[in-house]
C-alpha cells in the first residue's frame, strides 16, 4: 500500500507558481495495476518521482508498507563512462540482489549484444531505455512504477517488454503512466486522473479513461 497523505507540489519560475500537486489524499491498493491519467503537463510523472523518492513534495507525507521501484526505463542515473554490464552489476549491490543473475537477465532481455560491454556515454536513447527497462524489470519490486516505457523499441520489442512486465503483474502491483489507453486497459484493474492538481480515484479503467476523456473534451471547447 502506497499512502499520499496532504501532499502538495509546487513549482515557482519567473514569479509564477504551479500547483501540480494540490493537497492529496489517495491510498494506492497493494497488488493493483493503477493506471494514472492526466493531460500533457498535468503532472504525472512529477507524481511518480514524489512516490519513488526522487522528488520530495512541497508538503505532506508519503508511505508505503512494501518496496517501489524507481520510475521504471529511467536510465538517468546510469554512470557514462561505466559500462552497461559495469552499470548493472553496481546496481544489483545497491539493491542487494544476485548481480550474476540480474546481468544475465539484463543482457539477454535487453539485446545491445558487444553494447552492453560499452560506456553508456556511446549508447543511443533507445539502447539506454531497453538497459533500463531490462535492469528495472530484473529487480523484484512490491509496486513497479512505468511511465511510457513499453513504447521503447520496435514492435518485437514493445511485444517482449509486455510480456516481462504483465509477468511481473503476477506478483506486484504498479501505476502505470500511459497516453496509450488501450495498454491502460490491457494492464490496469482500476485508474487515477490527475486534474487540476487534484486526484480522483476509479475502481474501474474504463470509468477512469472516460473521465479522462470528457476532460479533454472540455478543453477542447472551450479552446
Amino acid at each position: 500500500m502506497i499512502r499520499l497523505k496532504n501532499v502538495t507540489k509546487v513549482f515557482v519560475a519567473r514569479g509564477q507558481r504551479n500547483v501540480v500537486a494540490d493537497n492529496i489524499n489517495a491510498v494506492f491498493p497493494t497488488g493493483k495495476a493503477v493506471g494514472l491519467l492526466g493531460r500533457n503537463g498535468a503532472g504525472k510523472s512529477t507524481l511518480l518521482r514524489m512516490i519513488a523518492g526522487t522528488l520530495d513534495p512541497t508538503s505532506g507525507k508519503i508511505t508505503s508498507d512494501g518496496t517501489i521501484s524507481w520510475p521504471v526505463g529511467f536510465a538517468g542515473s546510469f554512470h557514462p563512462d561505466l559500462t552497461g554490464l559495469q552499470n548493472v552489476r553496481f546496481i544489483g549491490r545497491v539493491y542487494g540482489v544476485d548481480t550474476d543473475m540480474l546481468v544475465d537477465f539484463v543482457e539477454d532481455f535487453a539485446e545491445l549484444g558487444k553494447h552492453f560491454n560499452m560506456p553508456c556515454r556511446s549508447y543511443s536513447s533507445g539502447m539506454k531505455s531497453r538497459l533500463a527497462f531490462g535492469v528495472s524489470m530484473g529487480i523484484r519490486f512490491d509496486t513497479y512504477l512505468v511511465d511510457e516505457v513499453t513504447s521503447v523499441g520496435d514492435a518485437a520489442f514493445r511485444q517482449k517488454s509486455d510480456a516481462v512486465f504483465q509477468h511481473r503483474m503476477k506478483d506486484s502491483g504498479a501505476i502505470l503512466v500511459s497516453h496509450g489507453t488501450n495498454m491502460l486497459r490491457r494492464n490496469c484493474d482500476m485508474g487515477a486522473v490527475l486534474e487540476n492538481g487534484k486526484l480522483t480515484f476509479y475502481d474501474d479503467i474504463i470509468e477512469a479513461i472516460e473521465a479522462h476523456e470528457a476532460n479533454m473534451h472540455a478543453e477542447t471547447l472551450e479552446d
